[in-house]
């Protein structure tokens, strides 16, 4: 067998481990081992000794490191494990080390000083109690200090987009809509609503996957994922990913990441309801239907596309989450091309009934086209909407190969935890300002070079004054800084929103314009119209935008865009 050896780390670990086993039965460990046991006394066992037996343990065979191959635990524990692990050099504390005073003194700690020792008495109960000595292992020095290559970060731009939304199904209409200040939300007539106290959403009216989804699909799937799996296709058609060039595509080193806040609501509602009769009557695809992974999956099934696919479900938060690891995987060098975004349709009796039971929605059921109002002082709840949106993010130099029209770049995002509340933000907004610096710095941006953010906002009353709050206390020294909620002509798309207001920002980057804020009539107290878009489109050279979006479970996201500079 070949030697076997260990670094400093993980020898000084086993040797610790090894001198803190509680050996109940000393009689059966003498007879054993009568000459060559671990524990026996300090007296007979001078320290030169046990200093010569452990660099012969680490520098040794496997086989001999166990003693006996029927000696119990010491055994088993360092016969296997050492057999796995022992692959270096001798460690050189053991060939410097006086003894296991200054063994476990000096060189587990890093100080000889007599506060820093183990006793041989403390061993000796420690081995005899059972318990486990504390070792705070420390890497050598030449580990420690060794740095890594310096390597150039790939840069992640966005080459193609798509939308499902109450305003449109594609980036330009639905834009354009928001520019001119059009409302998406309506009275809901997908099914009948009058028992309920809200009778309003952003409910889609019309649309069809004929050219995008197989028919028998179509009759199957639940709306969230077909308006995922229609709004990833169109997005790569947006970004020039036409059949030629899919084949020319390395496809291990393309993925899927697209989540719901929800997922099927409505097979899993059908399945319960079919169940009452007979499991029978169930759809059979109702399980994976009703998951939220199953559309990213069945995306990456339909083009096969080989790389990083799953979803991910933070509630109100689940576009923003995707859309950053999507980002990352590109950084990372783990993927060359990255659909991601999210895709969310409850506006059923199940969804609507969940939340006017949380007393979330808006009632303004008379008006419509008012009722969602982020920031107005007279908001009285958020809007239920539906709908996908979906980016595909491209590394850069991949991208500029196959000629790609570059929309816009993605400069970083991070996410936080307010560990507050289940649905009410951090009263002081800690998590919201620690998630946008934490965004700043891993993107390298300064304050003053964010001039656009595209609030979560919801029309709640707690959630928009903090989110405001927040970003006054992040931005506000920059007096050219404009705020607008998207959700306030489309409503909250849930884990769909930060996908659809990514769209919008990106948007807002390639055209110069920001839409408004409507039904902002009487603004929040402490809340500056100065700083939010009126109810006017607005001009605005861009330097870097801000899109920020949280969830239910307290779920901060922020992600940062810019216009392309090569």
């Amino acid at each position: 067998m070949a030697t076997a050896s260990v670094t400093s780390p993980l020898c000084t670990w086993l040797v610790a481990a090894c001198m803190s086993v509680d050996f109940d039965n000393k009689d059966c460990c003498k007879k054993r081992h009568p000459s060559s046991s671990l524990f026996q006394s300090s007296k007979r066992w001078a320290a030169s000794k046990r200093r010569n037996l452990l660099v012969s343990r680490c520098s040794g065979s496997a086989s001999d490191f166990s003693i006996s191959s029927k000696g119990g635990f010491i055994s088993s524990f360092c016969g296997s494990l050492m057999n796995s692990c022992l692959a270096f050099e001798p460690c050189q504390e053991y060939y410097t080390s006086k003894g296991l005073t200054t063994f476990f003194g000096e060189s587990l700690f890093g100080s000889s000083s007599n506060t820093n020792r183990i006793s041989r008495k403390q061993r000796r109960i420690a081995a005899h109690s059972g318990k486990t000595i504390a070792v705070a292992v420390q890497p050598s020095k030449e580990v420690s200090t060794e740095s890594k290559p310096h390597t150039k970060q790939r840069r992640v731009v966005v080459t193609g987009m798509s939308v499902v939304t109450p305003l449109g199904h594609e980036p330009d209409e639905f834009y354009n809509n928001l520019l001119e200040g059009v409302s998406g939300i309506s009275d809901i007539e997908g099914f009948d609503c009058s028992g309920f106290p809200t009778r309003i959403a952003g409910e889609i009216k019309s649309f069809s996957t004929e050219g995008w989804v197989a028919p028998k699909l179509s009759k199957r799937a639940d709306k969230f994922m077909l308006y995922m799996l229609t709004a990833g296709k169109k997005a790569l058609a947006d970004g020039g990913i036409s059949e030629e060039v899919m084949k020319e595509l390395d496809k291990t080193r393309c993925g899927v990441v697209i989540g719901s806040g929800m997922g099927g609501m409505k097979v899993f509602d059908d399945a319960i309801k079919a169940l009452n009769i007979s499991y029978k009557k169930m759809n059979p695809f109702c399980v994976p239907f009703a998951t939220t992974n199953m559309g990213s999956a069945m995306l990456a099934i339909d083009l096969g596309w080989m790389g990083p696919n799953y979803s991910i479900s933070t509630a109100c938060a689940t576009s923003n989450f995707c859309i950053l690891n999507a980002a990352n995987h590109i950084i990372r060098g783990e993927a060359d091309v990255m659909l991601c975004g999210g895709s969310d349709s409850v506006i059923i009796p199940l969804g609507l009934g969940g939340f006017v039971a949380c007393r979330a929605l808006s009632k303004r059921n008379e008006d419509p086209t008012k009722a969602s109002r982020p920031w107005d002082i007279n908001r009285d709840g958020f809007v239920m909407g539906e709908g996908a949106g979906v980016l595909l993010l491209e590394e850069l130099e991949h991208a500029k190969k196959r000629g790609a029209t570059i929309y816009a770049e993605f400069l970083g995002g991070s996410f936080t935890s307010d560990a507050y509340h289940m649905t009410e933000p951090h009263p002081e907004g800690k998590g919201t300002v620690l998630c946008i610096e934490k965004a700043l710095a891993q993107s390298g941006v300064s304050r003053e070079d964010v001039n656009y953010v595209n609030a979560h906002a919801t029309s709640t009353q707690a959630g928009d004054l903090k989110e405001y709050q927040s970003i006054i206390r992040c931005f506000g020294q920059n007096p050219d800084l404009r705020v607008n909620s998207t959700k306030s002509m489309i409503g909250h798309l849930l884990g769909a929103a930060g996908a659809v207001e990514a769209v919008a920002l990106v948007q807002a980057i390639r055209t110069g314009w920001v839409h408004p804020n409507v039904n902002l009539e009487n603004p929040e107290a402490g809340v500056d119209t100065k700083v939010l878009v009126g109810p006017k489109k607005e001009r605005l050279d861009i330097k870097v935008a801000l899109s920020n979006s949280f969830g239910f479970g307290g779920h901060n996201s922020s992600i940062l865009f810019s216009p392309y500079k090569p």
